[in-house]
């Protein structure tokens, strides 16, 4: 099957094709992105009206664009996979409204796919490891993608079970944030990581949060408030500046790890997944690899550009569930929210 999935959950378009005919990554004929950063970033932050705009602007030729580069025709296509939630509604409605018009008019069959369902999935593209394989479940997912710090134990595709989750800032909203008070430009986040290469490890540390009690759930927002404190009461220098940035990543990767290797503990797994934005950081990567490899296990990561938003990782979580005879019907349905624990299970 020849998938098209569209991407519009927020602040970014994505379109790509999957086909399931070609075996690890060579199943990705095509994908593209178009980033609305320049867009928000007078705003300091997503402006949702403006999303939504930008998303009807830019969708069709980016679907044009990656047909081409895929080597396609809309005629080649058997079936649409597009963002039904979590994300901004109008944004949601844009992808969806164009992905069901095009299923219609082709004949071919159509569904929603899980924002996060499809970030957990994005590492299962992946050429298989020479030693490992690929991964399969039983493992636990960590979800670390907006607003979003979750662990999940994944015990089948589409059977989902929480294990924790942030009560408040997520972690890439605390890097966000924290950016944002230091007086990084939007978007702060891979701005504050990028600095925190040039800080001195151990000139500040803060609390690694809620790693003192047991629990797998996160909490952020008090970490913020150490950094704020801090900078205020510096002498805002530019050393400063990348040494307090390395002080609060060091904070939360070491957080993330601690609460990532409790989760492995209770669920009984040796192979950790971990998807979203804030698994690009490079710190985390080798954070968590160190973790897993002192464990005898392993982590797995999407390469670097599946890390984001994209339309890569809606086309493999949709091709796998029509590939289950799973589709929608011919309604525009969105779910601003939306517990993927309430997704179908996909037969084996």
């Amino acid at each position: 099957m020849r998938i098209l999935g569209i991407e519009t959950s927020c602040d970014e378009t994505g379109v790509a094709v999957y086909d399931t005919s070609r075996a690890g990554s060579a199943g990705l004929r095509a994908h593209a992105v178009y980033s609305q950063v320049a867009l928000h970033a007078e705003y300091g932050g997503v402006v949702p009206e403006l999303a939504s705009r930008d998303h009807v602007r830019k969708l069709l030729p980016l679907v044009r664009q990656t047909l081409a580069g895929a080597g396609l025709g809309v005629g080649d296509l058997d079936g649409v996979a597009y963002t039904a939630g979590p994300g901004l509604v109008g944004a949601l409605l844009v992808g969806a409204g164009v992905a069901r018009s095009l299923a219609w008019a082709l004949d071919v069959p159509a569904i929603g796919v899980h924002h996060m369902e499809g970030h957990l999935l994005a590492p299962l593209m992946e050429d298989p490891d020479p030693v490992h394989g690929s991964p399969e479940p039983p493992f636990v997912a960590l979800l670390v993608s907006g607003g979003h710090t979750q662990l999940v134990a994944v015990e089948a595709i589409g059977r989902y079970r929480l294990l924790g989750e942030t009560l408040d800032d997520a972690a890439g909203e605390a890097f966000d944030k924290t950016a944002k008070l230091m007086g990084l430009p939007y978007p702060g986040g891979p701005q504050l990581a990028a600095l925190a290469e040039t800080g001195a490890p151990g000139a500040y540390r803060f609390s690694r949060p809620m790693t003192d009690r047991p629990g797998l759930d996160f909490s952020f927002s008090g970490l913020k408030t150490q950094v704020m404190l801090a900078w205020r009461d510096s002498d805002q220098s530019d050393a400063t500046r990348a040494d307090i940035a390395r002080g609060f990543e060091d904070a939360v990767v070491e957080t993330l790890a601690i609460k990532c290797e409790r989760a492995l503990d209770a669920a009984g797994c040796g192979t950790l997944i971990v998807a979203g934005g804030v698994g690009a950081n490079k710190r985390l990567r080798a954070r968590l690899h160190e973790m897993a490899a002192t464990r005898g296990g392993r982590v797995c990561f999407p390469r670097m550009e599946l890390c984001t938003d994209n339309g890569a990782m809606i086309a493999y979580a949709g091709a796998l569930r029509l590939q289950a005879g799973q589709h929608d019907d011919a309604s525009v349905h969105v779910a601003p929210r939306w517990d993927m624990a309430l997704l179908p299970a996909i037969a084996c």
